[in-house]
């Protein structure tokens, strides 16, 4: 621990009072004040502190702060982070301050390091009485009574303010304010202040200090207020701050005071002689400096700055030059007043100093007014020169925007990559661009070649600008080469990629032409070669046997063709994997691929050898074939037959359907019962067929009907009459639902797509003949117009056809309605709409008489043997129960009259 002792330093403050430093308001006021008046010089510094005990633990700042109070350097310090060192840079601080004569009591280097709060309040207390108020001095009074008897004297005018001590008689805050008001007027408004409003009187002084004085806030108005005796020192050490902040105004002033007194007066006649030599140099001074200004030939860069110069020069014409005029004037007036006043007073003329005569000033304001001429004009020639040069430099830049406008993102598309993926046509597509762009290109070019005189006569005329505009003029020539550059490149990267591409394509073209009928080929071969032959004598299969020699002898050459269509395919391959051709896809031309033709080409050569096999087992069996075949062909001969009757009956009864549909739905069960009963011949049938399987026969000259075929004929039967019932189900349907059916309307577009061999969505005057053949009808075979559309006796044939009773009458009805405009034509969408509004609204009556019309064979009577037949055993029955005889002229025993039953039916009549 280190103890200093000055004996003549201070004798007032010998003590340290650690009483009161154990007062925790004191010391917390203390912390603040210290704390902030630190702060107020290590600010200098560029530093502050933010813990007064702690962050002058290792004597850095400390020193720092030392050093910022005293102008001084100090040794230089330990910058090691241990104990040691701290110590050592506190002991350096402490030793200064006791070369100052200070005296240091019980505070020790160690104390400061171990942060030991009342023993660095009591080290920075000392320094502030030190440094802030021992230099203190009034009327031989120093230190704290010099301080207290300025605060006394400068708050003396101000009421309520009774300055006696540094604790309580600061407490109110009107001693803070009536300082600040006595050297500051301006910042303060004292009459407002109250005495009993201390918060707001503290807070204004700290305030206004902090922010008008830069005295820091080192006081809180609730420290002060709320303790009985605030702390003094703190109160010291901030009223300290307002005397140094004030304490040069005070010195100026009494300077000012000592000048004043010291300045005599001269006489009146050396005043004017002053006044006159000081008069004519200034003018001269002036006019000196004025006619460089107006010699100066420098141009400026921009219009701006020429108007500027120019606008300076009207201000020197009206504003500098009109008091210089006066000042020349009063430089003569007072020369002859001054001559007057020596002459009258027997003194010697008075003689101006060498230059400075009034016929100097004459001269000198002479060569100031030809400068003045000369400088308007040159100003008014720049004026136009660089209105000129504006006028380019702005086309200029409008012309290089445009152009770099225009430029932007053209770079990347002619780099872009975007061909290699394409297509053929996609390539020719891009070329198409590319094409565009370089007549756009080319456009162009007139527009860079205007940039480029543009510039260059910016160049000649001294454009100050001129740099910029060489660097954009070289950047947008530049851009142009290289855009030129790249269009060509891109050009002949689109050319190569599509001479490339489209002989690929021409390859692929090749490749399908000579594969799809090679391919069809072995197709054809493969399905002969499969096919299951049908021969009925020993010469036939022995034909057989000769073509299939014959195919064989095709195979060679047939393989060389394989080879050379394989041949293109590797073409194509060699020319992708040279050229590094990207390939979108596959033979745009077929489907066919390698892969495929060796499949097949493999599979004709397995079946030549089974083919082989098949044609000599096959000619061993037909001798014993004939036997089996006759007996097959007995029954096949009966039942086929019976078979396509029955599905021409169908098919009458699936158009020429009478009744209602309820009635048709009973009558197609029924004759479907028929049908099945009619199933024991056909398992007498197959009995008979497995009998010629057996045998392997494939054939029979007796008869055309295979077990097949009988099959077919069969399934179609039960499949058409299920088929019909169906329909009639769903057209009950959706009867119900909307009172025409869609499959009606199906069954009509399916009729006339049948005969429209075009596709064309209409009947030719042909197409349609043969529709009415396939009906029934010997239609002459006149040449007829294929227009797509009906004339109208074709439609009426047409018509009759489909089971209407067609009289001229009705026929002239209907024509009227198919063709309302009288063109004598009908399109097909005027014969569905008839035909569906006829089935529309036809009378389900007629429909059951149609049906038993077609049950009786066309007669106008039915047999009860018939109806037995073809209905089933209780819709028979109850028909003849209920059907009354028929009464006609060809009507025989047995005859029922089934159109008076259809009509009682549908409550049209009694049954």
């Amino acid at each position: 621990m280190v103890n200093y002792h000055e004996n003549n330093y201070m004798p007032q403050e010998d003590d340290w009072d650690r009483d009161m430093l154990l007062d925790p308001a004191w010391e917390k006021q203390q912390r603040k004040t210290f704390t902030a008046w630190c702060n107020s010089h290590l600010r200098k510094a560029g530093t502050q502190i933010e813990n007064i005990e702690e962050d002058f633990r290792d004597g850095l700042k400390l020193m720092l702060l030392l050093e910022v109070i005293s102008g001084e350097r100090l040794a230089k310090p330990e910058r090691g982070k241990m104990r040691v060192h701290k110590i050592s840079n506190v002991n350096k601080a402490l030793h200064y301050i006791t070369s100052k004569g200070v005296k240091l009591v019980s505070i020790g280097a160690e104390e400061i390091v171990d942060g030991n709060a009342k023993m660095t309040l009591g080290m920075i207390w000392t320094i502030i009485l030190r440094f802030a108020i021992q230099d203190i001095s009034v009327e031989e009074t120093s230190a704290k009574e010099g301080l207290l008897l300025w605060c006394q004297r400068k708050t003396a005018p101000y009421k309520n303010v009774n300055i006696q001590n540094f604790h309580i008689s600061w407490k109110d805050g009107l001693g803070f304010c009536a300082l600040i008001h006595r050297h500051r007027p301006e910042l303060i408004d004292y009459g407002k202040l109250r005495k009993d409003d201390p918060m707001t009187n503290l807070n204004t002084a700290f305030d206004v200090a902090e922010k008008y004085l830069d005295i820091p806030k080192m006081l809180d108005a609730e420290d002060i207020v709320g303790t009985a005796r605030p702390d003094e020192k703190a109160i010291m050490t901030y009223v300290s701050s307002f005397y140094h902040a004030f304490s040069g105004a005070q010195k100026a002033e009494t300077a000012a005071n000592r000048i004043c007194k010291v300045l005599a007066v001269n006489q009146e006649n050396e005043q004017l002689m002053e006044d006159y030599e000081k008069l004519a140099s200034d003018l001269l001074e002036w006019i000196r400096r004025t006619i460089p200004w107006l010699e100066n030939r420098a141009p400026e860069n921009t219009m701006q700055a020429m108007q500027q110069k120019l606008e300076d020069f009207r201000d020197y014409r009206r504003q500098h030059k009109p008091p210089k005029v006066q000042e020349k004037c009063q430089l003569e007036i007072n020369f002859n007043t001054l001559q007057t006043k020596l002459r009258l007073s027997n003194r010697p003329a008075f003689m101006p100093s060498e230059g400075k005569m009034v016929s100097d000033v004459s001269n000198a304001w002479g060569g100031l007014e030809g400068a003045e001429k000369g400088y308007e004009e040159w100003l008014l020639n720049e004026i136009r020169r660089l209105e000129r040069l504006d006028h380019l430099a702005e086309k200029f830049r409008q012309k290089a925007a445009i152009h770099e406008t225009w430029t932007e993102g053209k770079e990347v598309m002619l780099q872009a990559r975007d061909f290699e993926t394409a297509s053929l046509s996609e390539i020719k597509a891009l070329l198409k661009k590319h094409e565009a762009f370089e007549s756009d290109l080319a456009a162009h070019q007139d527009r860079v070649e205007q940039i480029a005189a543009i510039a260059q006569e910016l160049n000649e005329l001294d454009y100050y600008d001129s740099p910029s505009v060489n660097a954009r003029c070289q950047n947008i020539c530049d851009q142009w080469d290289a855009l030129g550059a790249l269009t060509q490149k891109r050009s002949e990267a689109l050319q190569r990629t599509e001479k490339l591409l489209e002989t690929i394509d021409q390859l692929y073209l090749e490749f399908a032409k000579r594969a799809a009928p090679f391919n069809n080929w072995m197709e054809g071969a493969m399905e002969d070669l499969q096919d299951t032959f049908i021969v009925h004598t020993i010469e036939e299969i022995q034909g057989l046997s000769t073509a299939h020699e014959q195919f064989k002898a095709t195979l060679p050459d047939a393989d060389k063709e394989r080879g050379a269509i394989l041949g293109i395919h590797n073409e194509i391959a060699k020319i992708v994997a040279t050229y590094h051709v990207n390939m979108a896809g596959t033979n745009p031309y077929t489907t066919i691929n390698p892969q495929d033709i060796n499949a097949k080409w493999d599979k004709v050569r397995q079946l030549v050898p089974q083919r082989d096999q098949a044609l000599i087992e096959e000619h061993a069996r037909q001798q014993n074939n004939e036997r089996l075949r006759r007996q097959f062909a007995n029954q096949a001969n009966v039942i086929g037959p019976w078979i396509q009757t029955k599905m021409e009956e169908i098919g009458r009864i699936s158009i020429e359907m009478h009744g209602t549909l309820e009635d048709q739905l009973t009558h197609l069960r029924q004759y479907e019962k028929n049908i099945v009963n009619y199933k024991p011949k056909i398992d007498q049938l197959e009995g008979d067929h497995q009998l010629i399987q057996e045998a392997l026969i494939f054939d029979n000259k007796h008869t055309n009907y295979t077990m097949e075929h009988i099959r077919v004929g069969w399934e179609q039967l039960l499949t058409t009459i299920a088929r019909t019932i169906n329909e009639i189900e769903n057209q009950i349907l959706t009867r119900d639902a909307k009172g025409i059916s869609q499959d009606q309307m199906n069954e009509f577009r399916a009729s006339f797509n049948h005969f429209d061999r075009d596709h064309s969505g209409t009947l030719g005057a042909e197409e349609f003949k043969a529709c009415l053949i396939s009906l029934g009808f010997d239609i002459a075979n006149d040449a007829q117009k294929k227009t797509g559309m009906m004339e109208a006796e074709d439609f009426k044939t047409c018509l009759i056809s489909l089971g209407y009773n067609m009289g001229e009458a009705e026929f002239s009805r209907i024509m009227s309605i198919v063709d309302p405009n009288r063109v004598g034509v009908v399109t097909f969408q005027a014969f569905i709409d008839f035909m569906s509004r006829e089935t529309a609204d036809t009378d389900t009556a007629d429909q059951v008489m149609a049906s038993f019309k077609v049950l009786a064979g066309d007669k106008n009577y039915i047999l009860a043997d018939e109806l037995r037949r073809e209905l089933p055993p209780d819709q028979a029955e109850y028909c003849i129960a209920r059907m009354a005889p028929y009464a006609g002229p060809d009507a025989i025993p047995g005859a029922l009259d089934y159109m008076s039953f259809s009509t009682a039916l549908y409550g049209e009549s009694d049954l």
